[in-house]
């Protein structure tokens, strides 16, 4: 599964990564904070949530409004390994 990080800039194309990436990341670290993009579909996001919880592997998910329009927002998502 391929997700799209939140954009640094507004005019930005999000950059995306794997599963496999974030996997690799917490096995260094033990916790991640990663910010996604409103492009991804909110499904895939709770797949991603379930892969975890699968594994044993805490992850909260949430949305974050950063302005009044009803486009403004980004997903949240803490993992601890």
């Amino acid at each position: 599964m391929e997700l799209k990080l939140a954009r640094t800039e507004l005019s930005a194309k999000p950059k995306t990564i794997k599963v496999e990436k974030i996997e690799e990341n917490l096995a260094k670290e033990k916790q991640l904070i990663l910010y996604f993009d409103k492009e991804n579909s909110h499904k895939d996001l709770v797949e991603l949530v379930e892969h975890f919880e699968a594994k044993d592997i805490s992850i909260y998910f949430r949305e974050v409004r950063y302005g009044l329009a009803d486009n403004e927002y980004l997903y949240e998502v803490h993992i601890l390994n």
